[in-house]
């Protein structure tokens, strides 16, 4: 079989597997968020935490909540790294530097997974497992939540309250990432991947030299480090780590779940708002864009300039012979079309095209289909400003699931896809500035900008892949990233809960004829313009200075 051949079956395959989840897993979700029963486990976290189930919260109550929940989480996960030298299976590793560890406690608390350090040197096993996985659920889960409390905004009308925060993310990680991680973690076991508490093992190389390979519990943490788009892995390599990624089927399936839970989520919202037709719309806008990039991305790789590619039929450097150019421009296309971030090939190594497909995906927003939660609520702000849009080209209000836009509406989506571009081109544009940074990357020139734009570019989309060549490492980088990372996650979630309880205190609206449909051809492809407009008129200068140039110049 050829290579292309393997590589559209690859595709083929996880078409199939997305499509077979797709109903019975968003319609699942549907019903965890809108029934009225509370498990037993639940009930008592809920007695231990003090809080009351039954309650419902106003927009303003519900953010608090968030800003809360996150702040302490990366107390706890600071002061877990602080504390590692005390902490039992610790492997002998002292205590975290401060900046490392900062840095690595925004990074999962924002579902971001930046990781400034080599994990398997850093990290003892109690911080990986009850400090890193743990908030590989939690931020999943708050994302998930977020998600939802903007879709009760378009179902609900002239009410102040969005849910409970406690409840939805007390749902999300019990009843959808739990059990679905649980089940996969065995099934990547079974194929091969590994789960153990010791340390390492020590191997004779065919020299005669020994060597210690490091172990750790992969599978228990790599399955939520997809399922929940985080990202981070437990080596260093991350899944191009034959322990974290040792053959085709498990590149496959993790391939799946990075994707299963975003793509699930469109059906999810089709149920809630009443009409399964309204997610096949958004569905439709994900899959195009994913389809899109996957083909750029993998054209650029399998045809590249230079004597050394040519010979080998393609640029296979940064990449994983088990896994071929198909599979690395599939991952590339998945992980960074949602925000997981992990990297079973090095980007730094990708084709100037290809290095600028995977850049511009995250530049679009992480919404092709985005992480868990973040995906949905992303994709609805660009839906309301293409109704804004659209109801400015005919000249009366615009309108969009029977709620109108009105300045409130539209400024909280405007803030809410604003603050990424923002903090991704001042962060850049400070940094290449700066001299202390011209020792931190590994390449001059165009290149060079492409790592330090694409850094910026992961950190403020809580994405986590990196071109490998820059080091971050130095006091700057560590804050003016966590910083990003924080900026990116909150203040858009802050605009969507403010833009749903506005649309909850709303009534509804009836359609009329002069209402712009929203299922048929006309709004997805406007939904897509808008969407590749805006990246377009953003980032396409500093594209220009980076991936652009290089791929002219290759």
């Amino acid at each position: 079989m050829s290579p292309t051949a393997a590589g559209l079956l690859q595709v083929g395959l996880l078409v199939v597997l997305l499509a077979v989840a797709y109903k019975p897993l968003g319609d699942y979700m549907a019903r965890v968020f809108t029934s009225t029963r509370h498990l037993r486990i639940e009930r008592a976290i809920y007695r231990v935490v003090r809080v009351d189930p039954g309650s419902e919260q106003h927009w303003k109550t519900y953010a608090s909540a968030v800003l809360g929940f996150s702040a302490v989480s990366v107390i706890l996960l600071y002061l877990l790294q602080r504390l590692q030298a005390v902490l039992p299976f610790n492997l002998g590793r002292g205590a975290v530097e401060p900046g490392i560890a900062f840095n690595t406690a925004v990074s999962f608390v924002t579902n971001t997974n930046w990781q400034s350090y080599i994990p398997e040197k850093v990290m003892g096993h109690t911080v990986q497992m009850v400090g890193l996985t743990v908030q590989n659920f939690l931020s999943a889960a708050a994302g998930l939540a977020v998600a939802i409390a903007l879709i009760r905004g378009f179902v609900r009308a002239r009410t102040d309250r969005l849910g409970n925060f406690w409840v939805d993310l007390t749902r999300g990680t019990i009843r959808i990432l739990l059990p679905i991680s649980f089940v996969f973690a065995i099934v990547l076991i079974a194929l091969g991947m590994i789960q153990s508490l010791k340390s390492g093992v020590d191997v004779t190389t065919v020299d005669g030299q020994g060597n210690r390979i490091a172990l750790a519990p992969t599978a228990s943490q790599e399955v939520i480090k997809e399922l929940g788009t985080n990202g981070g892995g437990i080596f260093n390599a991350n899944s191009a780590h034959p322990f974290e990624n040792p053959n085709a089927w498990t590149n496959l399936i993790t391939n799946f779940l990075i994707l299963v839970i975003p793509v699930a989520l469109t059906r999810t919202f089709g149920q809630l708002v009443g009409n399964k037709k309204q997610g096949y719309t958004l569905l439709s806008v994900m899959a195009v864009l994913w389809g899109a990039m996957l083909a750029v991305i993998w054209w650029a790789e399998a045809h590249p300039n230079g004597p050394a590619a040519l010979l080998a039929g393609g640029s296979m450097e940064g990449k994983e012979v088990r896994f071929g150019i198909a599979g690395s421009a599939l991952w590339a296309d998945s992980t960074t079309g949602t925000s997981t971030g992990a990297v079973n090939s090095m980007h730094d190594s990708f084709s100037g095209l290809g290095g600028g497909g995977v850049i511009l995906n995250m530049l679009f927003g992480e919404m092709t289909p985005g992480g868990v939660g973040t995906g949905l609520y992303s994709i609805l702000v660009l839906a309301i400003i293409t109704m804004f849009l659209a109801g400015l080209m005919v000249g009366r209000t615009p309108e969009y699931l029977g709620k109108k836009l009105g300045r409130r509406e539209v400024t909280t989506a405007a803030i809410a896809i604003l603050a990424m571009p923002t903090v991704v081109l001042i962060g850049s544009g400070i940094a290449i500035m700066l001299p202390s940074s011209a020792s931190a990357i590994a390449n001059s020139g165009l290149h060079g900008w492409s790592e330090v734009f694409y850094a910026y570019t992961s950190a403020s989309n809580n994405n986590g892949s990196a071109f490998a060549g820059i080091t971050v490492t130095n006091g700057w980088f560590q804050s003016s990233l966590g910083l990003c990372m924080l900026l990116g996650r909150f203040i858009p979630i802050l605009a969507v809960l403010c833009l749903a309880g506005s649309l909850a205190e709303q009534k509804k609206v009836p359609e009329t004829a002069g209402t712009l449909p929203t299922t048929g051809a006309l709004f997805p492809a406007m939904l897509t313009g808008t969407i590749v407009l805006v990246a377009a008129l953003t980032f396409v200068p500093a594209l220009a200075l980076g991936p652009i140039a290089e791929a002219l110049a290759a």
